[in-house]
């Protein structure tokens, strides 16, 4: 981020470490109760890590405001400032999981709170950006997890419509993580730059990109663009 000039990106996404220990060490199987059926959720089952010990130092979020016109950060309740008013709230139509109910972002295209919901719950996972809250009766159509805190293409594409994201934006993303927020960019014809510090988690990641730059796979279109 050093070496980029002021205001170079018009927007940034950034899902910093939040210092929860979020990094395949927390094991997550167990048993739910949906609708009167039981089902038995698997762990992830990814590499125990050390990433998300800490915050990122204060020298971090200084960077991300100063190379960027607007900025997305999620994990604001745990940031030890609150850089403005603005707010996403993630509804993530969770019901009776262990997971959180919802998570929050900074938002600096607005000084309101926005909400929008999208199903993210294990297997059960949302339908389409049209079909938020209805869960998606196949599964083999649902989104694969690459990362402890992997967040769903969908979501990333529900944020640029809600805000109307302008297609010249250059958008970075300092945590590429899974690469979902690359995946949307790429399905909706956005231009990002991302950083990712873990060999694994940017394999990964890169690997998903360049399978979706030959051909975008149904169970991420289908999430992405409802029929009129």
């Amino acid at each position: 981020m050093q070496s980029k000039p002021d205001n170079y990106y018009d927007l940034v996404v950034a899902d910093p470490p939040l210092g929860k220990r979020e990094d395949g060490r927390q094991k997550r199987a167990h048993w739910l109760d949906d609708k009167g059926r039981r089902y038995f959720i698997k762990d992830g089952g990814y590499t125990a890590k050390s990433w998300d010990e800490t915050l990122p130092a204060m020298q971090y979020f200084k960077e991300l405001f100063r190379i960027s016109r607007h900025q997305i950060i999620w994990g604001i309740p745990c940031l030890p400032f609150n850089p403005g008013q603005g707010r996403i709230v993630w509804d993530k139509v969770n019901g009776t999981s262990d997971q959180y109910d919802c998570e929050i972002a900074y938002c600096s295209l607005n000084n309101r709170t926005e909400l929008i919901s999208y199903q993210w719950k294990g297997m059960m996972q949302g339908k389409s950006i049209c079909q938020p809250k209805i869960q998606e009766g196949n599964k083999r159509l649902n989104e694969k997890r690459l990362h402890p805190t992997h967040k769903p293409v969908a979501l990333h594409a529900m944020v640029f419509e809600r805000y109307q994201i302008p297609w010249h934006w250059k958008i970075f993303d300092p945590n590429l993580g899974s690469g979902s927020l690359g995946i949307a960019c790429l399905a909706l014809g956005y231009q990002l730059d991302g950083c990712e510090n873990d060999s694994e988690y940017f394999d990964l990641a890169t690997s998903w990109l360049a399978e979706e730059g030959r051909q975008l796979k149904q169970s991420t279109t289908a999430k992405l663009f409802c029929e009129k």
